[in-house]
């Protein structure tokens, strides 16, 4: 447990952990947040010396924090269909970033998305902001959409003019200096304040996806510059043979072409990778200070006492890990993710280190909410957690990278097996940054084993249109 849990840990004997019986009439609301490629470089994970999120560290003071929370997919169209459909990439198909389930018909014909299964049980359903890839939403999900904002802001101006020829344009970082309140995430937050200032006749399911830090790391000005991301910055520790113990199976299915090489982010003495990671990190700050704007509302309202809230990331994010770049691996800074779930009549303050998907956030809504079960749901309720967050824990984390590719990480172990038969094994106890491949002694042979035998039976074909 993280020196920050530890004091979370204690601070939960502050409060109560009895709920009563669900009706109709008194089922919680539930404000769904989601941020796109956050890794755990927030302050109640210790993530970065340099991480400035006092209110996404309040609301783990408030809820319960799962520190070994991971992802189905490191990719965004795969986790965020995974996580809102209740379903693992090997078994509903989806593995890239298209198609998504909004051109997928069949798909939403087979399976029941959260939103719509809160929807066909009374509930009123909102949404902003990014929570289907690419802002798609399928129909029927929500009754009330406000501002969908894409991947693309018109104000936006570049910073990194001398990027590679190869190097996509997403891949810009740095100060914007336009008006705050035009930002995508500022107005998203703003929307999300205007409804929870209303009164509603019937229980809501509120839900809005912040888009930064997802690239361009692109902050305002005033975030940028402030004192904790100026000066030197400490760099993420990198072994300089990382790699050299995996197969080029591997090596090229997390190649990509378009995200900022290692080596052009370490040319000039690490310049632009201070640079990259002063960006990223003022662009968790910016997305906390809106979380805060919304929480704070939240706690203003009426709803305050009756309102769930789920807080979490669709996947991890590489800022030089492993020598790679954004997502697209199997390894632990790709899969890794913040999850808090804060409710109101709860524990709060306290910390679970069992190793959870976000494939479980769906049955443990409806769980929470009493709502009528949904029979194709793959993942784990978390309630037996939210009650005893040290409680018995069997079930493994599984994340899968592209057809036939899946990492299983449990309490120690991260195992890796490739479409290809290739494998990959690591230690957490010791061996946290994932440094020395194990796969190939044989002192792990029985390792091997019995982690492989958690690996998905099922693995789909991709989904069509």
């Amino acid at each position: 447990m993280t020196r920050v849990g530890i004091v979370l840990f204690f601070l939960g004997a502050l409060c109560s952990s009895l709920k009563g019986d669900l009706t109709e009439q008194n089922r919680p609301n539930v404000l769904f947040i989601v941020v796109d490629d956050l890794n755990d470089w927030v302050g109640c994970l210790d993530g970065h010396p340099n991480a400035k999120t006092p209110h996404i560290d309040r609301l783990a003071s408030e809820g319960v924090l799962f520190s070994n929370a991971h992802c189905q997919s490191p990719i965004c169209n795969p986790s965020r269909t995974s996580f809102l459909f209740g379903t693992r990439p090997s078994s509903n198909g989806f593995y890239g970033n298209s198609p998504t389930p909004a051109e997928s018909p069949s798909f939403r014909e087979e399976f029941v998305s959260l939103p719509r299964h809160f929807r066909r049980n009374g509930y009123k359903t909102f949404t902003t902001g990014k929570l289907y890839h690419a802002s798609q939403l399928p129909e029927d999900d929500f009754e009330v959409v406000g501002p969908r904002p894409g991947q693309w802001i018109e104000l936006d101006k570049e910073v990194q003019v001398d990027r590679p020829d190869h190097m996509h344009w997403l891949w810009d970082f740095g100060p914007q200096s336009y008006d705050e309140t035009k930002f995508s995430d500022y107005v998203d937050a703003s929307w999300i304040i205007e409804q929870l200032e209303e009164d509603h006749d019937r229980p809501f399911f509120m839900s809005i996806g912040f888009y930064r830090p997802h690239v361009p790391f692109f902050s305002p000005e005033r975030i940028y510059n402030q004192p904790e991301f100026s000066g030197e910055l400490q760099l993420p520790p990198v072994k300089a043979d990382d790699r050299d113990d995996i197969s080029a199976y591997a090596q090229k299915l997390i190649y990509s072409p378009h995200p900022a090489s290692h080596g052009w982010m370490e040319a000039k003495n690490n310049l632009k990778w201070q640079e990259a990671l002063r960006a990223y990190l003022a662009c968790v700050h910016w997305t906390d200070e809106q979380l805060g704007r919304v929480l704070n509302a939240l706690q203003n309202s009426a709803h305050a006492d009756n309102t769930l809230i789920v807080f979490f990331a669709d996947h991890g994010f590489h800022l030089g890990e492993k020598r790679h770049w954004a997502k697209w691996t199997l390894w632990e800074r790709s899969t890794r993710v913040p999850l808090i779930i804060r409710d109101p009549k709860g524990l709060c303050g306290v910390v679970s280190d069992r190793p959870v998907e976000l494939l479980g956030i769906y049955p443990t809504l409806v769980e929470m909410c009493g709502l009528e079960e949904n029979p194709k749901l793959e993942g784990q309720s978390l309630v037996p957690l939210l009650e005893d967050p040290e409680a018995d824990w069997p079930h493994p984390a599984i994340t899968t990278l592209y057809e036939g590719n899946h990492s299983v990480r449990t309490a120690r172990w991260r195992y890796i097996h490739y479409a290809n038969g290739d494998e990959e094994l690591y230690d957490h106890w010791v061996d946290p940054h994932e440094w020395t491949n194990l796969a190939s002694h044989p002192d792990y042979e029985g390792q091997l084993e019995s982690l492989s035998a958690l690996l998905p039976k099922t693995n789909r074909p991709q989904v069509a249109k």
